[in-house]
This record gives structure tokens, sequence and C-alpha cells, in this order.
């Protein structure tokens, strides 16, 4: 990879894990192309690799939801880090526990480690510049970047790797920002959690609500908890007496996420035989050029056989049919298979089946094997060009189905468990509480009760809503058209190697952006697989295609973009 006259210039907005995988895929493709590129990568943060999801100065408290055993990130031939379970027996002085969850920290260093490997390999064609980008130009056939009070030279490709941009809050959340400043409630954040662990600290004795009651909430409970001196053992949960006197969680349904199987062997219990998994991708295939009823009736035939065997292995008891009026159920409303069951219900539910002492159900094969399949549903769906309805179907599909497949920890479930017992925690205002506003913050009801709060965290993730985007440049380029939805409630429309389509459906040339932006045009993205899986593989060969030895456009050559 060498720069000089003659080379293409790459911008990259962004270096998290994305943006990290897609430049370990570029330079081991320009190994073997005679094409030489040099590429100035845009990030502000003091974490460059990491993102801010696995910032290395991040709470050890917040954890993975991935057990070490299923981190399968492998390092291209260049790096010299190995895997993340090899190069954290070299940090941590130990081979990893398999079935434990490594903080998010963690995996942040290794990150880093990763990008110096990377930087290395490059030798000196990859820049970092410590700067937001506040605009990105068309000029001629390419791109002018604005970082500062700089403008930067014409670029010929840039990459939009942005993450989770800032974006403008909902009704709700705009209600309660103006009502905490008018009145002594206190509105934050759930993240950073390092910084939401140093304001619990003013927290001590107050009741506390918290918006969500997905994944992130367990990462605020333990800083709630234990991240102000509390202990969680064998015997329960021993308050320090620091912690907020209650923690009212909630959501929409009130049900927390069911945790992943304890260990390898119950784990394994779900794996798929080889003949299952290509008939899925076979049926996946099928599925992201059909309608939306053909999609699910093919996903359907490749999920009920897998599920009632192992339903079967597990010496399962259910109905006739149970499969199929389950799915039936699941593609029509989402969720709706558990809506007898209160939160706590829920929550107890959850942990007998992740720890195996119960037998597991319909949904819970269902969510076990969908995570498995998760490579083979990225790589069916995410190069073709799914029809909008179409996505729009598979996606709300895969998102219902995170309850189960993107579970916790069995470990988060049981801390969750002791705060109840313990009197800590409360869940029988978690679903859909009404809310009314007060001097003093907000008070909760549902027919189980009220309960008055002084402090709300806010743990829901935005949705990848493009119009909703108030941070340059993705905003800026949305408002010109350069950046389109693929439909309501979906993300950009992209092709198979990241460029985008406008707003009139045309390929922007050698624009591209990968990752949850682009949610819809591809699927199964909020992974950290899939930033180092094939969608960064695509970016990086289109690069290659698109320039010659010298450089120069390769408009000459016939390049493939699936549409």
């Amino acid at each position: 990879m060498k720069s000089g006259t003659g080379t293409a210039r790459i911008a990259i907005v962004g270096l998290g894990p994305r943006s990290l995988g897609a430049l370990e895929a570029l330079v081991t493709h320009l190994a073997e192309v005679k094409c030489r590129v040099t590429v100035d990568v845009f990030e502000p943060s003091d974490a460059p690799g990491a993102g801010p999801n696995f910032h290395p100065d991040e709470s050890p408290l917040c954890l993975l939801n991935i057990p070490f055993r299923d981190i399968d990130i492998r390092p291209p031939a260049f790096s010299r880090c190995g895997s993340f379970a090899e190069w954290y027996a070299r940090h941590a002085g130990k081979q990893a526990d398999p079935d434990s969850f490594p903080p998010r920290a963690e995996l942040g260093r290794y990150l880093q480690a990763r990008l110096d490997d990377l930087l290395d390999a490059a030798n000196g064609a990859i820049a970092i510049i410590p700067q937001h980008v506040a605009r990105i130009d068309r000029r001629g056939a390419g791109w002018r970047g604005q970082a500062g009070d700089q403008t930067h030279a014409i670029y010929d490709e840039v990459l939009l790797t942005p993450g989770q941009p800032e974006t403008a809050p909902d009704d709700q959340l705009a209600e309660w920002q103006d009502h905490a400043s008018r009145s002594q409630g206190q509105l934050a954040q759930a993240y950073p959690a390092a910084q939401l662990a140093h304001r619990a600290r003013d927290w001590t004795g107050r009741t506390v609500a918290i918006r969500g009651l997905g994944l992130s909430t367990f990462d605020v409970l333990r800083v709630l908890t234990a991240g102000q001196g509390g202990r969680f053992d064998a015997q329960g949960y021993h308050p320090s007496g620091r912690e907020p006197v209650r923690i009212h969680p909630f959501s929409l349904n009130g049900h927390p996420p069911f945790p992943k199987p304890a260990t390898e062997p119950l784990d394994a219990r779900f794996d798929l035989r080889p003949s299952e998994v290509d008939r899925f991708s076979q049926a996946m295939a099928q599925a992201a050029e059909a309608d939306q009823d053909s999609a699910s009736a093919a996903i359907n035939a490749a999920l009920i056989p897998v599920v009632s065997r192992i339903l079967a292995a597990c010496d399962a008891e259910v109905p006739d049919n149970e499969v199929d009026d389950w799915l039936h159920a699941e593609w029509n409303d989402p969720g709706s298979q558990e809506r007898h069951l209160s939160p706590m219900e829920c929550l107890r539910t959850g942990i007998a089946l992740a720890d195996g002492s119960l037998p597991p159900t319909t949904g819970y094969v269902v969510g076990q094997v969908w995570r498995k399949l998760q490579d083979a549903l990225r790589a069916g769906y995410n190069p073709v060009g799914t029809p909008a309805e179409t996505a729009k179907t598979l996606v709300g599909f895969d998102e219902g189905l995170k309850r189960y497949s993107y579970g916790p920890p069995l470990s988060a479930s049981q801390e969750m468990k002791m705060l109840i017992e313990a009197g800590v925690m409360d869940l029988s205002l978690a679903a859909d509480p009404d809310f009314s506003l007060t001097d003093s913050g907000w008070t909760l009801e549902t027919s189980d009760g009220t309960a008055a709060v002084s402090v709300m965290i806010d743990a829901v993730l935005p949705s990848p809503d493009l119009s909703a985007i108030e941070k340059a440049p993705i905003c800026t380029l949305v408002e010109n058209g350069a950046l389109a939805p693929l439909a309501q409630g979906l993300a950009a429309r992209t092709v198979a190697d990241g460029q985008v389509r406008d707003e009139q459906g045309r390929v922007v040339p050698r624009l591209c952006l990968l990752g949850r932006l682009a949610l819809g045009s591809v699927i199964a993205v909020d992974s950290l697989h899939d930033c180092f899986g094939k969608s960064s593989d695509r970016w990086a060969k289109g690069v290659c295609a698109r320039w010659d030895a010298t450089g120069r456009d390769a408009r000459d050559r016939k390049v493939s973009t699936s549409t």
C-alpha cells in the first residue's frame, strides 16, 4: 500500500470497529492488486478503532453480550494480535473462560491493538486526522471535505461509518428534556457509563426510572448498584447504602430480554447441521428477492424442521403445529406469544431457560437458532437489493427476535432478580406506564400502582431514521438528497459495495456508507461480527475495482454493483 503520484485519495468519516474492519479488508486486498491509495480517516475522539461502545476507559461493569466462545473476529494475516482470546490471555496472564462475558473496554483495547498493526502494515498511507467533518460536497468527479476550519483536498472516494450519530429526541424525550431544565428532576443518558457512575453518586436514597429494558439497562443497573459499592454473590445482592432507594425500569411491554444459554454444552443443543444451514441460506437468498408473503413462507419452511428437531431432542412437549403457529404470530405481531407473562414471570422464565432448568420453549429455540444463523442471514440478504416492503418485513422479523438472539449473559438476568429480591429494583410498573410531570420529576402509573421518581435515565437506542439525524455531515447529505431512506422506517439505500443511492434512486459514485444507517439495504448490522465481515470486504473490493494501478478512475471497466 504505497502513496505517491497517481494515487487515489480516500476519506473515511469515523474510526470505530466498522471502519477498522473496512480498512483491514482494504489493506488485505491492496496487497493482491496493483492499486495505490492514501486514506485520511477523520476521527475526533480519543479512542480511534474502539469507538464509543468499546471505549477503553468505559466502566468495567459494562459487559459484552457475547461470550468469549462466540467472539469470532479473526484478524487479517498482517496483524500480530491474534484472536481476542489469544490477545486477552497474553495481557491478562490467564486463559479466557469461554463461557464468560468480557468487559467492553477490554475489547476496545484489543481493537486499538489491531489498529496499531493496521497502521504499521499501511506503511504511512493511512493518516488519522483528529477532527470532526463538518461538510462533504461534490466537486467534479470527487468530494471535498471540510473539517474544523480547514478545507481538505478533493477526495476520490468517501466512506461514511458514522455508527449511531446524534439524533433529534423523540417527542417524549424532547418533552422530558424541557421538563428537566425547568424542574428539580434530572434526566441522564445511559452512556458513557463512567459519566453516569459519577452522577449517580448524588442519587443515594432517590427513586430512579430507566427508560428501556434492553441490553443497556443491565449496564445501567450495575452502575447504579455495584458501581456504588453494592455487591452480588451467591446469596443475593448486598446494598452499600449509597445506591438509589428504588429503581424502576420500563418499556412498552415491560419484558426483559431472554438471556443466552449459560454454558457451551447448553448452547450446543441449538447447533444446526451443515445441511440445515445450507437450506436456510438458500431460503434467505430466495426470500430477499421475493414479495413479503413468499419471503416469510421461505424462511418458515427452513426454520420449522430445525426448531422441531431441537425441541424433540430436548424432550420439550409442544402441541402439533406449535412451531408453525408461533412463527405466524411472530411475523404478524412480534412478542405477542409472551404477552401473557408478567415482567417478573418473563424474567424468571428467561433465567430457567438459560440455565437449563426449564426445557426450551418454541420461542427460545427459534431465537437461539436465529442467533446461530446470523452469518447466513447477512450473506443471503445483504448483497441483493431487497424490495422495500420485503425489507421492512424481514428487518422487522430480525429486530423482533433480538429479545432472544441478542440476549444478555445469564448472570445479568440473575443480578436483576437479586435486585428485585433485595427491594432495590421494582418491575411492577415496567409495562408501558403512564407519566405525569411534577416539580420534583415524574410520576409513573399503571393499574398496579404509582411511583414518584426524581431521576430519569434514557437507555433507548435511537432508530436509524435519517430525518432525525442532527450531526453533520450526515444531516447535510440527507438535506441535499445524496442520502435517502429505502422506505419509511428504514435507513439509507445502498448497493452491495456500500455506494449510496440518492433520492431519485441513482447510485452516487464513490460515496459509500456502511453500518446501522444502511439498515434495510443490509440486515443484522448491530453486530460486532458484521463490522469485520463481508460488508467490509465488498466495500474494499469495490474500491480496488474502481481504480487502476495509477490511481485513475477505472470507468472503462465493467464494475459489478448489485442493484
